[in-house]
């Protein structure tokens, strides 16, 4: 039995797909994803917390743990994910494969963890949803996240989270613990848009891509499924309701570590029609060896050009509302009050902007639930 750990580029794609010799991370970033990590860093005893846990996180009891209680992926067991880890390990140009094993769970999941050296899991749950092309995705995706360095991040997320929890009964005790839980979260969610571009860039099938999406949102039921209604309930949710919905959709989103399935969709759709995306296929990315001489000016100033954009494209109420203002177009005070209570200010500036039912005759305000549950985990984390 191979062991893949020290595996090379034995196999090429199983159909004709585009490789990318030397491509660096940053070809396929989401803008947002780099910026969350810097702030990140930058929080306040992030640096003291990552460096202590590096020397106490049990790496090797983890690596132990997959070896004794999981399958691992090789020519002999579950051959076609070995064959599908080595051709995206060969599109992306990622020289050692990373370890792979499957793991007993209904729940359909994915994760890429480790401090010196990635391993990639996935469920039995997520191998039995998805097919051939979908499963291609899920795990681009996660060579994706080996290749971005994320695996260090998502480990210390992990034992973060159950520390947080075991620690929960102590007056303040994890306070501390969960400013950086949730700072990490906040990155992790944007360094999904990140590995769900990986996984087309390895997969290079929009359509699975979208399946795999859609049958982690409403499972094994194609048929009865349809990707531009799925695609149209992404636009529903951005763009509907007013301010109140737009503060609830932050609170919902808080305690997940993924962003919505349906928005990794639409980013993920809106990403493909690109000439970002198009430039890459036609062979024309960033390169590892140009790595160091990146500027990190240049970086912070993509961030803020992506974030300019989002505001001023967004359907979201409260984004519109603060582009408004960004351009000049009125008070915030007066919008604010207008908004949340239905009344009328400076000639019913609510109503021009379209953010609806600004009467508060539907929709009462606190009948929503904003503790929303994180609900079930989502392949490809």
């Amino acid at each position: 039995m191979t062991d893949n750990s020290h595996a090379s580029h034995e196999h090429v794609p199983s159909r004709q797909r585009r490789r990318f010799s030397g491509i660096s991370s940053r070809a396929y970033e989401h803008p947002a994803d780099r910026s969350a990590l810097v702030a990140l860093r930058k929080l306040s005893g992030f640096d003291t917390v990552f460096k202590a846990l590096s020397g106490l996180l049990p790496e090797r009891s983890l690596r132990l743990l997959f070896l004794s209680d999981s399958v691992r992926v090789s020519d002999a067991q579950f051959a076609h994910l070995n064959d599908m880890l080595r051709d995206a390990c060969y599109i992306l140009d990622l020289e050692k494969v990373p370890p792979m094993y499957v793991n007993q769970d209904p729940q359909p999941n994915a994760m890429c963890i480790g401090l010196d050296e990635p391993i990639i899991v996935v469920t039995t749950g997520l191998v039995e949803l998805l097919d051939e092309e979908e499963m291609r995705a899920v795990v681009g995706h996660e060579v994706g996240h080996a290749l971005s360095g994320h695996a260090v991040y998502r480990t210390i997320l992990l034992f973060l989270t159950n520390l947080a929890l075991k620690v929960a009964w102590i007056p303040l005790g994890n306070v501390a613990i969960m400013t950086i839980v949730m700072a990490l979260r906040e990155w992790f969610r944007k360094s999904e848009l990140s590995a769900d571009r990986a996984g087309l860039l390895v997969g290079q099938d929009l359509q699975a891509s979208m399946r795999g999406l859609m049958k982690i949102a409403g499972g094994n039921h194609l048929h009865e499924m349809n990707v531009d209604a799925f695609l149209a309930q992404a636009d529903e949710y951005e763009k509907g309701g007013d301010l109140r919905d737009s503060v609830l959709k932050i609170l919902n989103v808080l305690p997940r570590s993924h962003p919505f399935t349906t928005v990794r969709a639409a980013e993920l759709k809106k990403w493909s029609e690109s000439r970002d995306y198009q430039r890459i296929m036609d062979g024309h990315y960033p390169r590892r060896e140009e790595d160091k001489d990146t500027s990190v000016t240049d970086s912070f100033r993509q961030s803020a050009s992506h974030y300019a954009d989002s505001v001023r494209t967004s359907k979201d109420p409260l984004m519109k509302l603060v582009g408004d203002i960004a351009g000049g177009a009125g008070d915030l005070g007066g919008k604010l009050r207008d908004k949340f209570t239905g009344g009328s200010h400076g000639g019913g500036a609510a109503g021009k902007d379209g953010a609806t039912d600004d009467s508060g005759a539907t929709r009462q305000s606190g009948t929503e639930d904003p503790g929303s549950p994180q609900g079930p985990g989502t392949a490809g984390s």
